[in-house]
C-alpha cells in the first residue's frame, strides 16, 4: 500500500550522530560524497555527471577493499556489506541509464548543446552572447525537426511503413521516426528536465550579463516552447499520457538480465522464476484458506461470492476518516495485550489521518502512510458513480480493518519512529524489503494471533495477502515481458477479485515503480517470518524482543538483519545463501 515515499522518509531522518565505529564514519562520508556530487554534477543525462558518479562508487568499492575487515566488529561488518552492496548496485544502474540514454539518443539530438552550454558556465562564468544566441536557435531547429518527424511517424502505417521507399532524400523531406509509448515517455521526462536545465542556464545571465538579454531572450523563449511542444506530443500524442482516467497504462519492462541484477542488488539467493512461485504458492494457501471462510459464511468454496459479500460493507458517506481512526486505537491495543511489539507513547500520540484526493486515488486506490499521516482512501462527490462505488466496495471495512495496522501500528508509523532514533547511519540502505517486508510480517503474525475475529475479516486479511503474492507474480511477469499491462489489470480482477479501478490503479502504480519494490512486501514478510521462526520458536528470543530488535536494527536486506541479530560470521566477500522458502520454492506449501 505504501511506496516510494517511504524510501523518502527514511531518507529524510535526522543525520546520526557522530559515531567511533570506523565503518559508520565511512557511511557518513560516503553519503557526504554521493550527495555533494549528486548536487553538483546535476545535468540529465549527462557523460560527465555519469562518468563522476561511477568514479564516486569505483572509489568507494577500492576504499573498502583498503580495509582490515577481521579487525571489524560485528556491526561494522553488516555495515561494511551494506556499503559495498550500495556502491555495487549504484554502478549496476549508472550502466542500466546509460543504455537507457542510448536508446533515447535519436530523440535527444540536442541534448549536447543544452550540456556545453551549461558545463561553460559552470568553468567559466564568460558568455558570448552572439554564439550562445545561435547555438539555442539552432537547438530550438533540431526539437522543432525532431517533433516533425515524429509526428510523420505517428501518423504511419504499418503497410506504408512496409512499403518500399525509393532510394535517396529530397532537400526539404521530413522523415518519420516511429517511437514505441514507453520509450516516448521516458523521453518526454528527459526533455522536460533538459528544459528545466536551460531556463536555469538563462535566469542565471539575465538580468546579470548585460549582453544576455539582447542577445538570448527571443532565441531561448522559441527553444523553451518548442521543448514544450515536443516534450507534450511524446507524453501526450505517443505515450498517451494526458491525465485522464482512460489514459492507456503505459510502463517498462527492465528485461531478464537486469531484473537478476536487482535481485542480486536485494541480496536475494533465488532467481525471478523461483521468487515467483514463492509467489504462485502463497497464492494458493490463501486460496485454500478463503474457501474455509466462504463456507463459514455460506457460500460454499465460492470465495470469490463471499468476497463480493464482504465488499458491501462499507461505512457511509464522511464516515471512513472515523473507522480508520478507530481501527488505530484498537491495533495498538492489540499489539500491546499480545506483547507483540514496543509502541512508545510519543508514537501512539503522533499519527493523523488524512483523506487521499480523488486524484490521488488514481494511484492509491487503498490506503497508505505518510509523515505521521494515515491516507484515507474513499469516494468523493466529484467522482463518476461507477468510481466511488468501486472506492467503497475496495475500502470496505473488513479490508481497512487490515490496512490501518499496515500502515500505523504495529506497521510503518511504529517502524519508522523507531527507525529515526535507531541506527540511524542505516538510512541510506533503505530496502523495500525490510520497508514493506514489516509492515506484510506484521499482517502474519496477526493472523497467527487472531487479529481478525469473523469469517469476513478473514476474508479481509487473506485478500490483501493474496494481493501481495499477486504483486510478485505480475510485477515480475512484467519485467520478464511476460505480462502487458493490461493483462496484468486483468489477472487481479479475474483472478484474485479487485475491482478495475483498484485494480487499474494498482497497475498504474506497479509499472512505474522500482522492478523489486511490489515483491518486496511478501518475500521481505517472508522472510521476516522464517527469522522469527528461527529465534523465537527456538527459544532464543521473545517475540517482543525479537520485533522490537528487528526495529531497532534499522533498514536493510533481511539476510543482512539475520546475520546481525544470529551473530553469524561474514566474509567480506559475502554472498546472498539463505533459502529462506526452501531450496525449491515450487515444491512445499506456504503456512
Amino acid at each position: 500500500m505504501k511506496h516510494l515515499f517511504l524510501l523518502t522518509a527514511l531518507l529524510g531522518a535526522l543525520a546520526a550522530p557522530a559515531a567511533t565505529s570506523p565503518v559508520r564514519q565511512l557511511i557518513g562520508a560516503y553519503e557526504a560524497d554521493a550527495g555533494s556530487v549528486g548536487s553538483f554534477y546535476n545535468v540529465p543525462w549527462s557523460a560527465l555527471c555519469f562518468e563522476q558518479r561511477e568514479k564516486l562508487n569505483g572509489d568507494w568499492l577500492a576504499r573498502l577493499e583498503q580495509l582490515d575487515y577481521a579487525a571489524l566488529e560485528a556491526a561494522d561488518q553488516i555495515d561494511y556489506a551494506l556499503l559495498r552492496l550500495t556502491c555495487q548496485t549504484e554502478l549496476a544502474h549508472l550502466a542500466r541509464d546509460r543504455q537507457r540514454l542510448v536508446e533515447m539518443e535519436p530523440l535527444l539530438a540536442f541534448r549536447g548543446a543544452i550540456e556545453r552550454l551549461e558545463l561553460a558556465r559552470w568553468r567559466e562564468g564568460r558568455l558570448d552572447g552572439a554564439a550562445a544566441a545561435t547555438a539555442v536557435s539552432d537547438l530550438a531547429k533540431q526539437v522543432k525537426q525532431l517533433r516533425e518527424r515524429v509526428e510523420k511517424g505517428k501518423g504511419e502505417t504499418k503497410d506504408k511503413k512496409d512499403e518500399k521507399k525509393p532510394e535517396g532524400k529530397k532537400a526539404d523531406e521530413v522523415l518519420p521516426l516511429k517511437v514505441a509509448p514507453a520509450l516516448a515517455l521516458r523521453t518526454a521526462g528527459a526533455v522536460g528536465q533538459l528544459r528545466e536545465t536551460l531556463k536555469g542556464w538563462f535566469k542565471y545571465y539575465d538580468g546579470f550579463k548585460p549582453e544576455a538579454s539582447w542577445w538570448l531572450k527571443k532565441p531561448c523563449e522559441d527553444a523553451d516552447k518548442e521543448l514544450e511542444d515536443y516534450a507534450k506530443l511524446l507524453k501526450e500524442e505517443i505515450a498517451g499520457q494526458k491525465g485522464k482516467d482512460e489514459d492507456p497504462l503505459v510502463g517498462e519492462s527492465i528485461g531478464a538480465a537486469a531484473l537478476a541484477e536487482e535481485i542480486r542488488g536485494e541480496y536475494l539467493p533465488y532467481t525471478a522464476a523461483e521468487l515467483i512461485a514463492i509467489g504462485e504458492r502463497e497464492f494458493a494457501w490463501c486460496e485454500a484458506e478463503m474457501k474455509k471462510a466462504a463456507r463459514k459464511m455460506g457460500c460454499g468454496d465460492d470465495w470469490k461470492a463471499a468476497l463480493a459479500k464482504v465488499k458491501t460493507n462499507s461505512v457511509s458517506p464522511g464516515a471512513q476518516d472515523e473507522l480508520v481512526a478507530q481501527y488505530g486505537r484498537e491495533a495498538t491495543t492489540f499489539v500491546e495485550k499480545n506483547n507483540f511489539v514496543t509502541v512508545p507513547p510519543l508514537c501512539k500520540e503522533t499519527w493523523r489521518v488524512t483523506m487521499l484526493s480523488p486524484e490521488a486515488l488514481k494511484h492509491i486506490p487503498y490506503a497508505a502512510y505518510s509523515g505521521q499521516h494515515m491516507l484515507v482512501a474513499y469516494a468523493n462527490q466529484v467522482m463518476k458513480q461507477e468510481d466511488k462505488l468501486m472506492v467503497m466496495r475496495g475500502n470496505n471495512r473488513a479490508f481497512t480493518h487490515l490496512t490501518v495496522p499496515h500502515e500505523l501500528i504495529p506497521g510503518h508509523h511504529l517502524q519508522l519512529f523507531v527507525g529515526s532514533r535507531n541506527n540511524q547511519h542505516r538510512r541510506l540502505f533503505g530496502t523495500p524489503f525490510y520497508i514493506e517486508g514489516w509492515a506484510l510480517y506484521c499482517e502474519l503474525r496477526l493472523w497467527d494471533l487472531g487479529w481478525a475475529r469473523t469469517p469476513e475479516e478473514k476474508l479481509g486479511m487473506l485478500f490483501w495477502r493474496m494481493h501481495r503474492a499477486e504483486r510478485i507474480v505480475v510485477s515480475l511477469k512484467f519485467h520478464l515481458g511476460q505480462l502487458t499491462p493490461d493483462e496484468m489489470v486483468t489477472f487481479l480482477v479475474e483472478r484474485a477479485g479487485h475491482e478495475k479501478f483498484g485494480a487499474t490503479s494498482e497497475v498504474r502504480r506497479f509499472i512505474s515503480s522500482p522492478p523489486l519494490y511490489q515483491a518486496g512486501y511478501m518475500i521481505g514478510g517472508r522472510q521476516l517470518l522464517a527469522l522469527h521462526d528461527e529465534m523465537v520458536g527456538r527459544g532464543k528470543l521473545t517475540e517482543r524482543r525479537f520485533n522490537d530488535a528487528v526495529l531497532a536494527e534499522n533498514t536493510m536486506p533481511i539476510e543482512l538483519l539475520r546475520a546481525a541479530l544470529e551473530k553469524l560470521p561474514l566474509a567480506r566477500a559475502a554472498q546472498p545463501v539463505w533459502k529462506f522458502a526452501g531450496e525449491n520454492p515450487a515444491d512445499g506449501k506456504a503456512k
